[in-house]
């Protein structure tokens, strides 16, 4: 089926999970059709693609919804004989049907979609969505495709593909984080390495190391990311004072080098499609304990594969946390059946899944 030819749009500048996403799709499937993206000019996706020579265009996006963007993407199609669009974020999905709208561009569309609210009721949402090219709405959770078919005229169109990642990429621990941090073997170490957005919710991040650091003054919580909130995360860490029991150690590409050295991955977000980062941790053999928003739950499983507390519940988080550290037999048995769990969450199972899409509406 090499002779698929399908273009993924992508409009973020920035790098984050759903990039991460189609750069594994493209990789695991060079052999099974050929691929083609359209990203914005000056985007760390573009930067990706010439890294990797994937045939792209990027293109320059004035503002969200630019129709010279959208008129780029119907003349791409036409001299690449595109057979099937797949979008990968919001703003991709929008310009592919003005693409279709305004410039007469044909070719079906496929979504992905990794926003666990419902969608919005205004006209362009429902038109977009509801929009006879759409031809699957692929979905990261089973709770993303319950909250999406509030607004879907034919559920069909619906189908859970959950993310994925490489399991094979994580090291064990190295040593090598806590010798460039200067933290001793035995300091108790949590962290997270999402985005600093606000659907993350780094500040029950915060209210949660401050509760458990009045109870047991030699924790360590590190942030491990970057992302739109860091000022204001940083200004609320400044406020209470927590000096360096909580750090911020900004954007690292060494993650499955130096996620092992945790000793919990504690995430805390107040909506997830799914939560790929669980994923990884999972994949470091590292135990979790995260809230119970999105797709979070069809991971972690309470007191199986992670235990699961309530959306900005810090105190029962705070004291789950306690729970987790004095008790290795308990985080033994998570990261084993999280061991198993994680299995069915490899990149190359995404892609197949997607792939199975592809010939299913080319067939």
């Amino acid at each position: 089926m090499k002779d698929l030819r399908i273009l993924h749009i992508s409009t973020a500048k920035s790098w984050r999970g759903g990039e991460q996403q189609l750069a594994y799709l493209l990789e695991e499937l060079q052999t099974e059709c050929q691929n083609f993206v359209f990203c914005s000019e000056g985007s760390e996706m573009q930067a990706h693609c010439e890294k990797k020579a994937y045939p792209h265009l990027a293109a320059k996006k004035r503002f969200s919804v630019d129709p010279a963007f959208a008129m780029a993407i119907k003349k791409y199609c036409d001299e690449q004989n595109i057979q099937l669009i797949h979008t990968h974020d919001s703003h991709a999905h929008s310009l592919a049907i003005i693409a279709a709208t305004l410039f007469g561009n044909t070719v079906p569309i496929v979504v992905s979609r990794r926003v666990d609210f419902p969608i919005q009721k205004s006209l362009f949402s429902q038109y977009k969505y509801n929009h006879s090219l759409v031809k699957k709405i692929l979905c990261v959770s089973k709770e993303i495709m319950r909250i999406t078919a509030l607004g879907i005229k034919e559920l069909d169109k619906l189908q859970t593909v959950y993310s994925g990642v490489d399991l094979n990429k994580f090291s064990a621990d190295s040593g090598k984080l806590r010798r460039e941090l200067d933290i001793p073997k035995e300091t108790f170490l949590i962290g997270n390495t999402s985005a600093i957005a606000d659907h993350k919710d780094y500040f029950t991040f915060i209210d949660t190391a401050e509760k458990s650091l009045k109870e047991d003054p030699s924790l360590l919580f590190l942030i491990i990311g970057k992302g739109p909130m860091e000022n204001e995360i940083a200004s609320y860490l400044r406020l209470k004072s927590l000096g360096d029991s909580v750090r911020m150690i900004g954007f690292r590409n060494d993650i499955p080098e130096i996620l092992a050295e945790l000793d919990l991955f504690m995430i805390t977000s107040k909506t997830e499609g799914l939560g790929t980062s669980i994923i990884d941790a999972f994949a470091a053999g590292v135990p979790v304990l995260a809230t119970e928003a999105g797709g979070i739950p069809e991971l972690v499983e309470n007191e199986k594969t992670g235990l699961l507390c309530d959306v900005g519940d810090s105190n029962s988080l705070s004291e789950s946390l306690a729970r987790l550290k004095n008790d290795a037999q308990l985080r033994q048995k998570l990261i084993a059946e999280a061991a198993e769990k994680v299995k069915k969450f490899s990149k190359a199972q995404t892609a197949q899944d997607t792939l199975a899409v592809y010939r299913e509406l080319l067939s």
